[in-house]
């Protein structure tokens, strides 16, 4: 009965986004499409990188790495969001509720450093043009992806593994649609003053580090665009950028809004709306920007549809 950290708590219920029960069906649908097209976005967009060879390139390398952890990333939330809209009751057992928070971390944390290695790899394109087959070869993206995936399992084990000292009892509603930090530290009867530094450390660390390094990469990619003389070029340049930048502003703002303030200042109905755009809108989005925003992947896209009417 006592679940390794000898909590009272064997099971949790999620309060979700609403308790309005007119508005349940309606969001029901409405995230089961965001869902479907996130799915079909990033597995089209895995799969023709695949089987495009003019898109093996590192920019590429890197854009099928960030479909595959926004596919997870969803995967890990909205299927047992949508459940909980049609259910009778809205639980989630002591053990699913931190594998879920376990895996949802791994992939917001792996997604904050693989935006940061995109605009690593802009950088060098841009600004080191001659030197980019050297700078960004084969090996040193992998490294960089391993190291990506190495950033997401040591964050997610920290607070993993800080949660599960935490007492639950008493109460065991998640204010949230799922299994969520500072939702869960809301519910302890035992002190949380550790996790929450633990939290803030963690999340200035991969929320701000990465919002530094892709702002520093910009700021040189900017300079250097500014110093092209050719209309053409310097068009050409800014439109290879501004994808990967809506894509990061949408994701930081939101993660930030979330994690980067103590739990007692954050409202966690104003989390939920900020929650629902880094786990269920931004992995829909971002394969939309990128596709239809890259000239790349519309060639590659018109040389499949060509190929399989020929």
């Amino acid at each position: 009965m006592l679940a390794g950290n000898h909590s009272m708590v064997t099971e949790f219920s999620l309060a979700g986004l609403t308790s309005t029960p007119e508005l349940q069906l309606p969001l029901f649908f409405l995230f089961l499409i965001i869902y479907a097209v996130t799915m079909v976005g990033n597995l089209g967009m895995i799969t023709l990188i695949l089987l495009s060879s003019h898109l093996h390139t590192p920019m590429y390398f890197f854009l099928s790495s960030l479909s595959f952890i926004d596919l997870c990333h969803s995967t890990v939330i909205t299927p047992k969001m949508l459940v909980n809209f049609v259910a009778v009751r809205n639980t989630i057992s002591y053990s699913e509720c931190m594998t879920q928070l376990y895996f949802f971390l791994v992939f917001v944390i792996s997604e904050c450093h693989m935006l940061a290695a995109m605009a690593y790899d802009r950088y060098v394109a841009i600004c080191n043009p001659l030197l980019y087959n050297a700078m960004m070869s084969y090996q040193v993206c992998s490294w960089m992806i391993f190291g990506v995936y190495i950033m997401g399992f040591i964050g997610a084990t920290a607070h993993t593994m800080c949660m599960l000292r935490v007492h639950f009892c008493k109460v065991d509603v998640i204010n949230h649609y799922f299994c969520d930090l500072f939702p869960l530290l809301e519910l302890s009867c035992s002190p949380t003053f550790i996790n929450e530094v633990v939290v803030l450390c963690f999340s200035a660390f991969n929320i701000l580090f990465p919002t530094l390094s892709i702002l520093s990469s910009y700021i040189f990619i900017i300079a250097s665009i500014l110093r092209i003389k050719s209309t053409e070029g310097r068009s050409k340049a800014f439109s290879t950028c501004s994808s990967h930048i809506s894509a990061v502003a949408v994701f930081f703002e939101s993660a930030a809004f979330m994690y980067l303030q103590p739990s007692s200042v954050s409202s966690m109905d104003q989390g939920k709306v900020s929650s629902v755009f880094y786990t269920i809108v931004v992995p829909m989005l971002n394969q939309l920007i990128y596709s239809l925003r890259n000239k790349g992947v519309k060639v590659a896209l018109m040389k499949l549809y060509e190929k399989g009417f020929s």
